[in-house]
C-alpha cells in the first residue's frame, strides 16, 4: 500500500539540504567576523600603544612562539604601518594612527557586509524552513483523505 508523496519526500530532502548549506555558510560568516574584530582590537592596541610611548620607551617585542625581547624605541616617528598587499611603509606617529584608524574603519565597513550577508542567508532559511512546514501539512493532508478514502472504498 503506497501512499503517494514520494515527490514531496524528494524536495523536502533538497529543501533540508539546502537549508544545511546555509547554515554552514552563516557559521562562515561568523568566523569571518570574530576574525575582523580581532583585527579591530589588535589595531585599537597599535593604535593606544604609538599614542602613549614616547621615544626611549622600553617595549617588549613578541620574537614568535610566546618569547619576547624588551628594547628600547629609538624614535617613535619610525612607526612601519603594514599598506596592505605585502607593503609597509614608514610614517610618523600622527601619520601611523591615521592610517590604523583608516584601515579600523574600514574593517566597520566589512562587518557590516558580513552582517547583511548573513541576516540576508537567515531571511532564506527562515523561507525554506516554512516552505518544507507547508509541504509536510500538505502530505499529511493528502495522507490523511487518502486513508479516508480507502476507509470510504472499504464500508
Amino acid at each position: 500500500m503506497s501512499l503517494g508523496g514520494g515527490g514531496g519526500q524528494q524536495q523536502l530532502q533538497q529543501i533540508s539540504q539546502e537549508l544545511e548549506a546555509i547554515d554552514a555558510e552563516i557559521d562562515e560568516l561568523d568566523d569571518e567576523i570574530a576574525d575582523v574584530r580581532q583585527e579591530q582590537t589588535e589595531i585599537g592596541e597599535a593604535i593606544e600603544a604609538i599614542e602613549t610611548l614616547e621615544s626611549g620607551s622600553t617595549v617588549q617585542v613578541p620574537l614568535g612562539g610566546g618569547a619576547y625581547l624588551r628594547a628600547e624605541i629609538q624614535d617613535i616617528d619610525e612607526v612601519i604601518v603594514s599598506l596592505g598587499g605585502g607593503y609597509a611603509a614608514e610614517q610618523d606617529q600622527e601619520n601611523a594612527v591615521a592610517a590604523l584608524k583608516k584601515k579600523r574603519d574600514a574593517l566597520d565597513d566589512r562587518i557590516d557586509e558580513l552582517r547583511s550577508e548573513k541576516s540576508d542567508l537567515e531571511d532564506e532559511s527562515e523561507q525554506l524552513e516554512q516552505r518544507a512546514q507547508q509541504m509536510q501539512q500538505q502530505m499529511q493532508q493528502q495522507q490523511m483523505q487518502q486513508m479516508q478514502q480507502m476507509q470510504d472504498d472499504d464500508e
